[in-house]
């Protein structure tokens, strides 16, 4: 299930997030999550099973009414089972009236799997 973030979830959010290949250093990664907290166009999700597992963050380009999928990871021991397609899958049903695109960090995944 699709959750958003809450700052209770800062620990679990920063741990998934720094999966992502630019987001391993700490600073970026300090400065990503306050961008996600402060920026209102900004909104990060968690996808949570028994545990939260996922994570999706995206920005919402009002104009253009795209919302554009910044980054998305998957806790390691829980990959290749899928979670990142129904990550997206649950946004695409949540904002069916908005467009879904990747930026250039996360296209390979979203073109490798198919669902925008």
């Amino acid at each position: 299930m699709l959750i958003r973030y809450k700052k209770t979830f800062e620990k679990i959010a920063m741990g998934l997030l720094s999966f992502m290949p630019d987001e391993k250093d700490l600073k970026k990664l300090q400065l990503t999550m306050k961008e996600y907290e402060t920026e209102e166009n900004w909104q990060l999700f968690l996808w949570k099973e028994e545990d939260i597992i996922g994570l999706l963050g995206v920005l919402f380009d009002h104009p253009g009414n795209q919302i554009i999928i910044q980054h998305i990871s998957v806790n390691p021991s829980h990959r290749f089972q899928g979670i990142g397609k129904k990550m997206v899958r649950a946004l695409k049903e949540m904002y069916a009236d908005k467009v879904i695109i990747a930026n250039e960090n996360t296209a390979p995944f979203i073109e490798k799997c198919d669902v925008c």
